[in-house]
């Protein structure tokens, strides 16, 4: 596995030997690129396990707090779109909030 250059490491991708100087700046470098690499995977990792991207009709109809009628007046009228595979209807997760967005009061 080839290791991605950084700051405290020599051009040809080498950590430095015992003998050689790292400077205070090196350090620096070498501590904001690690931690910024941390907060990249955080933030990938829970918006992976966060939310699923498909939901059932049951699963929108406890988060919106409608009706299975209500429900199916989104879908007729165009309000909310949706997959149908079989007898299961899905929606995405994305177009839920997209919803939420379109119809919050601006007060």
């Amino acid at each position: 596995m080839e290791k991605k250059p950084s700051s405290i490491y020599n051009q040809k991708g080498h950590a430095p030997e015992r003998n050689q100087l790292v400077t205070v700046g090196d350090l620096d470098s070498f501590k904001r690129e690690i931690l910024e690499e941390l907060k990249c995977l955080i933030e990938k990792n829970e918006s992976a396990k966060g939310v699923k991207q498909w939901l059932r009709s049951a699963e929108v109809r406890k988060m919106l707090g409608v009706s299975a009628g209500t429900l199916q007046n989104f879908r007729v009228n165009g309000l909310l779109k949706f997959t149908k595979i079989g007898t299961v209807l899905f929606y995405k997760y994305e177009d839920i909030i997209a919803l939420l967005n379109s119809n919050s009061s601006r007060k």
